[in-house]
């Protein structure tokens, strides 16, 4: 079932953003360091240690994994994302008004690059 491989990445994102927790402590940072990244090399060794056993994941089990692997990449840009926000709404009002530009522009090419790219 697809929600097991849900809830191995929901255990190892767990651990991850838990260790990642207490290196960023460590460094005095009081932020996650890497919980995401943690996570994700535990789910590799995880996968090696079962090869070595002799055994292997089931493939709606593997399904739910591979679905969340796609995710990885815009969860790390969101989560770094979120981070940038907090230091432009710290260094005021230019940063913000870039950032909303920036966004707004995007969305409003989007038309632009279907209809230039899209064929019907």
């Amino acid at each position: 079932m697809g929600v097991y491989g849900f809830g191995l990445i929901g255990a190892f994102m767990f651990a991850g953003c838990l260790l990642g927790n207490l290196l960023g402590n460590a460094l005095g940072l009081g932020s996650d360091v890497g919980g995401v990244g943690f996570s994700m090399v535990f789910l590799i060794l995880f996968q090696i240690w079962l090869e070595k056993k002799g055994k292997t994941l089931n493939k709606a089990t593997e399904g739910g994994i591979q679905f969340l692997s796609g995710l990885y990449i815009p969860v790390v840009v969101a989560m770094s994302m979120n981070q940038d926000v907090f230091s432009a709404l710290a260094h005021g009002l230019v940063p913000v008004l870039s950032g909303a530009l920036a966004v707004v522009i995007s969305l409003l090419a989007i038309p632009l690059i279907h209809r230039l790219f899209v064929k019907k």
